[in-house]
């Protein structure tokens, strides 16, 4: 019994790299699209904010709003690319 464990660890060893490589992979994409719904949640939050503030700016605030969010999806759409 002992042997058959031994001989399957060493069987598998090679393997072993690929899977932390998977479970980092995954862990990175984990936190990338967490850091990018985030930033758009707060980016809307503080804008919505802002517009209760001076409604009269809401089309500069909307303006800014949009191209904040885009790019905090582009992080996170980037952080899913590099993970791969």
């Amino acid at each position: 019994m002992t042997l058959e464990l031994i001989s399957l660890a060493q069987a598998a060893a090679p393997h072993a790299d690929a899977v932390v490589t998977g479970i980092s992979g995954n862990i990175t994409q984990a936190v990338g699209g967490a850091g990018a719904a985030l930033g758009v949640g707060l980016i809307g939050s503080k804008a919505v904010e802002a517009v209760g503030r001076n409604p009269g700016a809401f089309g500069n605030i909307l303006t800014l709003g949009i191209i904040a969010m885009a790019l905090a999806e582009g992080l996170g759409i980037l952080a899913f690319f590099v993970s791969k």
